[in-house]
């Protein structure tokens, strides 16, 4: 990546931009005493606060030393699920000519891309359920967030249903399916997921910042593996925008709690 010098006009006092301005973010900004840059001026700024197309944009690809964006140019290889499967999968080759591919084993479970991998995911939907007797999957949107769209399977006649529906979905309409823990950790008989905020402000070298402290978001209903209770989300998801459904819901803290890390 080329670096643009430092322009002239750049000053001590940092110059933030941005192409939408969010009230928690100018707040932030102003009690720091930084400079916003006007629309009409062609100023050097430190900070770029940028929507996702701006991204993409040249001027996100020459970055000066002192100058940094909110996220990383196709950081959707990152965040869209179906390009992360694409990219773990990938590593997973890297690991395992090194020898290490059992490594991953723990931590990311069978997945596909449907429908492009329908036939794959049918070989291992019934080389599981001869094995086990049973087999059991999630299902989730590629580019959808706050739970919408997921639901879990335990019969092939189930994703028929859904494939005579989105046969043809390609990019953004397509899904990911992957094998379901049905024995999690649970705390108090509810299943919970940990928010750990980590800020990546380099990738070669890689160097980043773990937040000492997050929260746990915890399901209302106590969890059950039963294949009656498949379509109760308040039992399989910790998402706040299905949980918030629930009338066990306490709006005092959303489900969740707030915990500081012990270890470093």
């Amino acid at each position: 990546m080329s670096v643009r010098p430092r322009a002239e006009t750049a000053v001590r006092r940092i110059r933030w931009k941005s192409d939408f301005e969010k009230k928690c973010l100018v707040a932030n900004f102003e009690r720091r005493g930084w400079r916003k840059t006007m629309e009409d001026e062609d100023e050097y700024w430190n900070l770029y606060w940028a929507s996702k197309g701006t991204h993409l944009s040249p001027v996100m690809m020459r970055l000066g030393e002192d100058q940094m964006v909110n996220h990383f140019p196709n950081h959707y290889e990152l965040t869209r699920k179906d390009l992360v499967v694409k990219n773990v999968k990938k590593y997973r080759k890297e690991m395992d000519r090194s020898g290490r591919g059992g490594e991953l084993e723990d931590i990311v479970p069978v997945t596909f891309t449907l429908p492009t991998d329908y036939p794959l995911f049918v070989e291992e939907f019934r080389r599981l359920e001869a094995e086990q007797g049973k087999s059991l999957w999630i299902m989730k949107p590629c580019a959808k967030c706050q739970g919408v769209g997921i639901f879990l399977i335990s019969k092939l006649s189930q994703i028929k249903k859904w494939a005579a529906r989105n046969g043809d979905a390609t990019g953004r309409d397509q899904y990911v399916i992957s094998r379901y823990i049905d024995q999690p950790l649970l705390v108090g008989g509810r299943k919970f997921d940990l928010r750990i905020y980590v800020l990546v402000t380099n990738y070669n070298p890689l160097r980043a910042y773990v937040h000492k402290q997050g929260f746990a978001r915890f399901c209302t209903a106590k969890y059950s593996s039963s294949p009656t209770d498949l379509d109760n989300v308040l039992m399989h998801l910790t998402n706040v925008s299905v949980q918030k459904h629930s009338e066990d819901y306490n709006e005092d803290h959303g489900g969740s709690v707030a915990y500081v890390r012990t270890c470093a």
